[in-house]
């Protein structure tokens, strides 16, 4: 059996992009955290997932959420992926965004946004799998900020 150390050093050979996770509560507020893992689904019909630690501050607002929208960064905004990750009273503070059709925030100057309605919810470790239906999606050109062995890579070409 894998231990924890190996584990964790196989995993960080494999590249990632960054996005920001955001939704809100019950009383309109907006929450946020940075996520690495982070994957589409299925194109018919357009499904993405993403897993949240059962630990993180934001899991009882995802877990009671209906919708989500996630953020995928662009190599510019290191500083925002680290503000979503970081401890940080109101991590919306000072951030640039627009509430999206489904009520969450979609960031300003991301690579991508996609909004997505949630359809399951699956227990698995130590972290829950959200399922979410896309139903607006906008991109543009750019890099992507990556996250690979355990810190932040950018694309060279």
């Amino acid at each position: 059996m894998i231990d924890h150390d190996a584990f964790r050093a196989v995993l960080g050979r494999f590249a990632s992009g960054i996005v920001v996770i955001t939704t809100r509560d019950a009383s309109g507020t907006p929450h946020g955290m940075t996520v690495s893992a982070f994957s589409s689904l299925s194109l018919h019909p357009p499904l993405v997932l993403v897993c949240i630690g059962n630990d993180a501050t934001m899991a009882p607002v995802i877990a009671n959420a209906t919708t989500f929208a996630v953020n995928v960064l662009s190599d510019s905004q290191e500083a925002l992926s680290r503000r979503f990750a970081g401890k940080v009273d109101d991590r919306f503070s000072g951030v640039g965004y627009a509430v999206g059709e489904l009520g969450d925030a979609v960031l300003d100057d991301t690579l991508a946004s996609l909004q997505c309605r949630i359809v399951a919810r699956h227990p698995a470790g130590d972290h829950m799998i959200v399922v979410g239906h896309v139903e607006q999606g906008a991109a543009r050109d750019g890099k992507p900020l990556l996250y690979y062995r355990g810190g932040y890579a950018q694309l060279e070409r």
